[in-house]
């Protein structure tokens, strides 16, 4: 019997796609399944910011390709094993994720653009992504939303306080400094931390305060 429960990651066309690299790294270094679905949006923005297209006849491929690359810029930073990824395209509506009875862990949108909020936030569910979302939430699974977007306008904050309101944590893409960050990759791994902490995935992408001023300028 196939026990296998993933994570749903849902990339929308916000700015920002390595946070869901540095996302799905800590996934997979966690021994997390994946169920992985890339917007239309989000293939124009990951092209943009990386060089990559992303492509469904060979995602495998062009996801290894984006994953081992840093934040920096800089290709194969990183070893990563997608063996446990599985792509569903975006437009396929009946995919798995978008019936209630498929058994996942729950979901995390990361980058969430205003749109993919307001689309989640209305239940119009136009692609596999927004239909994913609601399904999460209408089944109370774990739905964390990483909004990368500012300023915000007072109708995306009504749809932020209704995701809120459904059971969704809504986790701004805010890096902090505190950890010692020296690198734009050290920023990125604590958004991602972030939202694998409202997951309840454990990780070792940042490091933690411990109640002690000056604690992230120097080592543990």
């Amino acid at each position: 019997m196939n026990s296998r429960r993933p994570w749903v990651v849902g990339v929308s066309g916000a700015s920002g796609t390595p946070y869901a690299a540095a996302v799905l790294r800590g996934l997979l270094a966690a021994g997390e399944s994946v169920d992985l679905v890339v917007s239309r949006a989000s293939r124009l923005t990951l092209l943009d910011e990386t060089g990559i297209a992303f492509r469904d006849a060979h995602w495998q491929e062009d996801l290894r390709q984006w994953l081992a690359g840093g934040a920096d810029g800089k290709p194969d930073s990183f070893d990563v094993d997608v063996s446990d990824v599985r792509h569903w395209a975006a437009g396929d509506l009946a995919a798995g994720p978008s019936s209630g009875s498929y058994p996942v862990k729950g979901m995390l949108i990361v980058p969430a653009s205003t749109a993919c909020v307001a689309g989640v936030a209305l239940g119009l569910s136009k692609d596999l992504l927004q239909r994913a979302a609601s399904v999460t939430l209408k089944e109370r699974r774990p739905l964390v939303v990483a909004v990368r977007e500012t300023p915000l306008n007072g109708q995306t904050l009504k749809h932020l306080v209704t995701l809120d309101e459904a059971g969704a944590v809504v986790l701004p893409a805010s890096p902090a400094f505190y950890a010692g960050a020296t690198h734009i990759q050290d920023l990125v791994d604590f958004v991602a931390g972030r939202v694998l902490d409202a997951a309840g995935v454990p990780h070792r992408l940042y490091r933690r305060w411990k109640g002690e001023l000056g604690g992230g300028s120097g080592g543990d």
